[in-house]
């Protein structure tokens, strides 16, 4: 599997879970231009990166522009949302339980 080879989905966004081992998922996230702007808190600790494009999260209420090559750690519980991305926007998430 390539990390790079893959086609955004039309809406919301595309998970797949590259990783599993004992207290880490690694996950590929592929971004439409379109999220669905859900609301995550999750019960585990997520480390993010951006690989590829932009965009516009709210973390705890608070808009966070990021562009590739920017991570964020978000402790379990945080309130999160992407609110925006660039067709194609890649991330990869790191759960950590």
């Amino acid at each position: 599997m390539n990390l790079y080879d893959a086609l955004p989905p039309e809406n919301g966004e595309d998970f797949t879970t590259l990783l599993e081992h004992k207290n880490i998922r690694i996950v590929r996230i592929l971004s439409s231009e379109s999220p669905d702007q859900k609301e995550y808190r999750q019960e585990e600790d997520e480390w993010v990166v951006l690989l590829e494009g932009n965009a516009l999260l709210e973390v705890k209420g608070n808009p966070r522009p990021m562009k590739h090559g920017e991570m964020i750690f978000l402790p379990a519980g945080t309130p999160h949302r992407v609110l925006e991305t660039a067709p194609g926007t890649l991330w990869l998430a790191v759960h950590i339980f």
